[in-house]
């Protein structure tokens, strides 16, 4: 019986063989070595197209089988549940003190704190900053569109062939290149680390990190439209972004090699920082160091004012907000005094929702959700550096360069800290509503002694 299974075996320890062979042979040519040389065979853009395509098809679809049942499709979608017009403080309680003369201090005046607090509760400007964009049709992945109430039977067995495909195909392949490229950036960059400091160093690094981050992007099949490159941040300067997701970095470290800032870790993105710091000056801090700012701004201002070192990468929010808005940025890294360059990404949320939800979803689980996305498609609009002007402060600057990459990448420009995803209310905004107020008083009482 045994000598009847050994030539079955043979016959599949061949075809595994041959299966891994051509697996990576594929991987090698049509992504590993375009990566090393920064070309591209259009495969994705084309893949990209395919998708717009498929989408179109469903959405028509869609459309079709509902009308054909008299139902709607879609319900009605807003972008806030109250309608807010924009009325100051001192004209809506003068509204609700009704007629008489007016008292410094009115009962009435109570309503209208307890009306902006439950709107704020209700439908606040903050928290939906921090949940999944909503898409206006559905875009065959898991996570549907809540004004989307209809599913015909053949979209649903599209829908489950798509997951054949993302889960049984296209995944395998994504973890395999992301631990490729990984696994090339530890080894390459500890092999660079061993050279002497100089212009040979510097080249073999740039390439390095280059290519596999190029890896790592077509790990994620990103697709990524780079605008107005002649404004790349240079040395001696700072980079800004907004911030979307954790891969934001990989975005922009495939179009050109940045100085990275961050703190110490453990495990394997601890041997990853290791590695890395050894073939170029990035500036990690230890634990400790973090809530140090003199010695934070002193690090970042040794590192720029070399102006052989890379440009230093900050995303300034400080934390992921939902592609949709811009919110404060920290004025730290604007009081070093050198050239800004403000750089806008915008990701389109048709092909896969990029946006990591840190309080919901871990490392690895959003990870996976990436990988198993269609596709990460993107812009990035590089903009012309700015500089602190004459009587600006940094808080000033922070907000200027806030509203260009807001206004370049059709995002909300909003005043709101992004520390409010996990932190109470500053002090500072209870007091500028206490201010508010306190006018309205004093102008009462002043209005009151002039008659």
């Amino acid at each position: 019986m045994e000598s009847y299974l050994f030539p079955f075996d043979s016959l599949i320890c061949m075809l595994l063989g041959i299966s891994f062979t051509v697996w990576f042979t594929l991987l090698l040519v049509f992504i590993i070595v375009p990566a090393i040389f920064g070309v591209s065979f259009g495969i994705r853009r084309l893949y990209m197209k395919s998708l717009i395509k498929l989408f179109e098809w469903a959405t028509l679809r869609m459309e079709r089988g509902a009308k054909e049942k008299n139902q709607h499709l879609y319900k009605p979608y807003s972008n806030g549940i109250i309608a807010k017009e924009p009325v100051s403080l001192e004209q809506e309680i003068q509204e609700m003190r009704r007629g008489g003369a007016e008292p410094e201090f009115d009962m009435s005046d109570i309503f209208y704190f307890c009306r902006r607090g439950v709107e704020s509760i209700v439908d606040d400007e903050v928290t939906k900053r921090f949940t999944a964009e909503e898409l206006e049709s559905w875009n065959l992945l898991t996570r549907s569109n809540y004004n989307f109430h209809h599913i015909s039977t053949r979209l649903t067995a599209l829908w489950g062939v798509g997951v054949l495909i993302r889960y049984g195909i296209l995944l395998p392949l994504r973890v395999t290149l992301a631990f490729t490229g990984v696994g090339l950036l530890v080894v390459l960059t500890s092999v660079v680390g061993l050279f002497p400091n100089g212009r040979i160093k510097n080249y073999l690094s740039d390439k390095v990190h280059l290519m596999c981050y190029r890896i790592c992007v077509r790990a994620l099949t990103a697709i990524i439209t780079y605008h107005d490159s002649e404004n790349k941040p240079k040395n001696g300067g700072i980079c800004v972004a907004n911030h979307t997701s954790p891969i934001d970095v990989i975005i922009l470290a495939s179009d050109g090699c940045y100085a990275m800032v961050g703190q110490v870790h453990g495990g394997l993105m601890g041997v990853i920082q290791r590695a890395m710091v050894k073939a170029c000056p990035h500036i990690w801090f230890e634990r400790s160091e973090v809530k140090d700012r003199h010695l934070v701004a002193k690090r970042l201002s040794d590192h720029v004012a070399d102006e052989s070192k890379l440009p230093i990468l900050i995303f300034p929010e400080g934390t992921c907000i939902n592609n949709t808005s811009v919110m404060m940025f920290k004025k730290g890294s604007f009081e070093i005094g050198c050239k800004v360059y403000p750089v806008a990404i915008k990701y389109d949320p048709r092909f896969g929702d990029a946006f990591w939800n840190s309080s919901k979803f871990g490392m690895v689980n959003y990870l996976l959700h990436m990988m198993s996305s269609w596709a990460i498609v993107c812009s990035v609009w590089y903009l012309p550096p700015m500089s602190r002007m004459e009587g600006e402060d940094a808080v000033q600057f922070a907000n200027r360069v806030k509203a260009a990459i807001a206004r370049k990448g059709g995002l909300a420009d909003l005043l709101w800290d992004g520390g409010l995803k996990r932190g109470k209310v500053k002090e500072v905004f209870k007091e500028e509503q206490q201010k508010l107020y306190s006018k309205v008083l004093v102008g009462s009482s002043e209005d009151r002694s002039r008659s």
